[in-house]
């Protein structure tokens, strides 16, 4: 049986990867294999990728090839074998976060993006998608209080207004498999919404 491609999706601060750990274990309780990983990065290459991706200045236009070529790599060397092999595979981003930071955010070229959309998944996408929806102004207070910035988290509200625009759009554009988590709240609350969404999609 193969395997599916859940990914979690948020606008730097939502929250989305301190809930990743838990639904991999709400998945092994319930008889599935997990891998999990993140994008940019998962493989060798791909973390190298990231790191310049994270850190070195650079145009829009080489920001989303390197973002597309580590996840060619990340594909072709560990999500589509483990999916072969029936595990489910979470990744903390994937392809909807390409449009909506180098798309929305950068207001990069729609069209390419769809081009090298095409070209690098040859048709994969995920099962499911879990955005993790929260107003830029929130998530900018929760990015302050947590973590030195990299060159996406230092950025300013009205860029990461136009992302979660970005998400919006595409979890519009691809309603069946969206699922959208009110990010708003504690921790808990959060994950009681989560967990409901987990009961009704991947049960």
């Amino acid at each position: 049986m193969r395997g599916r491609l859940i990914t979690f999706e948020g606008i730097d601060g939502a929250g989305k990867s301190s809930h990743i750990d838990a639904v991999s274990q709400w998945l092994t309780q319930n008889g599935r294999q997990v891998v999990v990983t993140r994008e940019p990065g998962g493989t060798p290459l791909a973390e190298t990728l990231r790191e310049l991706v994270l850190h070195q200045s650079m145009d829009p236009l080489t920001e989303a090839l390197l973002v597309f070529a580590a996840r060619r790599d990340h594909l072709q060397q560990r999500i589509l074998p483990a999916l072969a092999q029936g595990c489910d595979v979470l990744c903390d981003r994937f392809t909807d976060a390409t449009f909506a930071y180098q798309g929305a955010g950068r207001g990069f070229d729609g069209p390419l993006l769809e081009t090298l959309e095409g070209w690098v998944q040859e048709g994969v996408q995920p099962d499911v998608t879990f955005w993790f929806d929260l107003p830029a102004e929130v998530a900018a207070q929760r990015r302050a209080a947590a973590r030195a910035p990299d060159r996406f988290e230092a950025q300013d509200t009205a860029f990461f207004a136009r992302v979660r625009q970005g998400y919006l759009r595409r979890s519009q554009q691809h309603a069946q498999r969206f699922v959208v988590i009110d990010a708003l709240g504690t921790r808990d609350e959060v994950w009681a919404r989560l967990s409901s969404a987990l009961e009704e999609r991947l049960a």
